[in-house]
């Protein structure tokens, strides 16, 4: 599977299975379950259909629906399962009519749910809406197991090395600059390029930088690959110099034995013979595969993710109890800018978190009858930093707001070191666990070069940052610790990062839409991954 910057998406099939108990009618059902997937405004939009399986309490469907999973977004499922009345029984089950069609039960959960399973199965119990229950039907509606299995066939890649001696030279008053595309052929016969090589300029015997194919993207070992050597010409109408047809097994058996193979050039259709054979030769100077475990593999592995906040109590955030205080807390429910990234960010990882357990601070601020703190506990324990969910996390911050004085500075080192010291410990404890911290601020840190630091010692723990900035401030020093934007960083000692850990979002660019979460968890798992490659991880150890 390939990750990119941007987002993680990978297809999933949905493998369903419902046991029925505590149903009145001593009668077998006919059941069929229907699938629903929530859209952005809330509705819920049919997505398919499994057959029915007929006089069962117990079925399997067979059925299966490939959904792409989006990590930084939450994905709800509603299932719904229906007996099938008898007379509709040779009736398509698209053109069911489901409200004539009596409703056995639902029930809904998160894709991420489901994903961030050992065994990728989850079971849900099925409850009756009540309208539709009648007086006399037991509430108990059994169970629905929804099991979820990655599509990819293989997650082997082959790295191969390729280069050509004694090319043909296509220019006039010089040599060819060529390079190679190699093309997956499919069942039409037709050739669908799969990647490319740079190219060599005025080279004859070019020898090209390594290739990357995952075995699942071309089909299998034994499917045909056709690599055609083309001279470059600027104007897009390049030469073919030649072609060979292998596939990936005979690639690696040309690297084995050392041995070349000729490229040929098609000849007009109705010679005799189809193909001229040339002097040049391909041969494949490195071939080797490894196996790219992807971000699923390790939550289906056990390892989570382990969500941490930390949030700015500042003066420069104004009186909390004004209403142009980036703390105000109004009294209509309407949620205030730390809120709004306390409950989206949360919702989209707390379900990676298996004990939902939060570790939660507040900085820059005096807490009564103290000194100013650039971490405290953010639920007011002198011993304790966790809290009870997501809204543990929203009770203790606006407890916080009434038990606090908001000082200054604004400084990051103090928090970004008390997760980085958590992280360590679960290393040292061998856990299965990655942390992801949050930090929302409104003004420009004053330790930048602390801050740089502490980031540049955590970028070696399993430990990503997040900050929301909030408020009007001038961010750009945070735009310095995002690495995307610039080089990676440094350390008062010369120390560079090992890894970008860093992702920032201010919160006043996507606060109109849902994309300030997509944008902000984006390279989550990239980092994740980035950090269990680099330490040789495997989900199985």
């Amino acid at each position: 599977m390939a990750y990119t910057a941007s987002s993680l998406r990978s297809s999933y099939r949905f493998l369903l299975r419902v046991c029925e108990t505590g149903m009145c009618s001593p009668r077998y059902s006919d059941p069929m379950v229907v699938v629903y997937i929530q859209e952005r405004d809330g509705a819920f939009t049919e997505v398919f259909r499994t057959e029915v399986v007929l006089n069962s309490l117990n079925p399997t469907w067979i059925t299966k629906y490939t959904i792409t999973y989006q990590f930084e977004i939450v994905q709800i499922l509603l299932f719904r399962v229906f007996d099938i009345d008898t007379q509709f029984h040779n009736v398509e089950v698209k053109m069911l009519k489901l409200e004539e069609q009596q409703s056995l039960g639902e029930a809904s959960c998160a894709l991420s749910e489901i994903v961030s399973k050992p065994n990728r199965s989850l079971i849900l119990d099925l409850v009756q809406r009540e309208e539709s229950v009648p007086s006399t039907h037991s509430q108990h509606q059994g169970k629905l197991t929804v099991h979820a299995e990655e599509c990819f066939s293989s997650k082997t890649t082959a790295e191969m090395t390729l280069k050509c001696l004694n090319l043909e030279s296509k220019d006039l008053f010089s040599k060819s600059d060529p390079f190679l595309v190699i093309s997956k052929v499919v069942e039409s016969g037709m050739s669908i390029p799969v990647c490319k090589t740079e190219v060599s300029k005025n080279d004859l015997n070019p020898t090209w930088k390594p290739v990357f194919l995952n075995i699942q993207q071309v089909g299998s070992k034994d499917c045909p690959l056709v690599i055609e050597c083309f001279n470059f010409n600027s104007n897009g109408k390049h030469d073919l110099i030649g072609k060979v047809q292998k596939s990936l097994a005979d690639l690696e058996k040309l690297h084995t034995g050392r041995e070349g193979e000729n490229l040929f050039l098609p000849t007009p259709v109705g010679h005799d013979n189809q193909n001229k054979a040339l002097k040049s030769k391909l041969f494949v100077e490195k071939y080797s595969e490894t196996v790219q475990y992807t971000f699923l593999d390790y939550l289906a592995a056990g390892f989570e993710l382990n969500f941490m906040v930390a949030i700015d109590f500042t003066a420069s955030n104004g009186n909390p109890r004004l209403p142009d205080s980036l703390h105000y807390i109004d009294p209509s429910g309407r949620l205030n800018a730390y809120q709004k990234a306390i409950y989206e960010v949360g919702e989209v990882l707390q379900f990676y978190d298996a004990d939902k357990r939060f570790p939660a601070w507040g900085f820059g601020a005096r807490p009564i009858d103290g000194p100013v703190s650039h971490c405290f506990n953010l639920n007011g324990s002198s011993n304790y930093c966790e809290v009870e969910g997501i809204g543990g996390i929203m009770m203790a911050y606006t407890s916080a707001l009434f038990n606090v004085s908001l000082a200054g500075p604004t400084l990051f080192g103090h928090v970004i070191n008390r997760a980085a010291m958590i992280a360590s410990q679960s290393l040292a404890n061998d856990a299965k666990k990655y942390f992801v911290l949050l930090i929302i601020t409104d003004g420009v840190i004053t330790d930048l070069q602390e801050t740089k630091d502490a980031l540049v010692k955590a970028s070696d723990l399993p430990l990503s940052i997040l900050i929301v900035g909030v408020g009007g401030a001038d961010f750009k020093e945070m735009e310095i610790l995002d690495a995307d934007k610039g080089e990676r960083l440094e350390s008062s000692t010369g120390r560079v990062a090992s890894r970008d850990i860093v992702q920032f979002v201010p919160f006043r660019d996507v606060q109109n839409g849902p994309s300030v979460v997509q944008e902000l968890l984006a390279e989550l798992p990239s980092q994740f991954l980035a950090y269990m490659r680099s330490r040789e991880i495997k989900p199985c150890s």
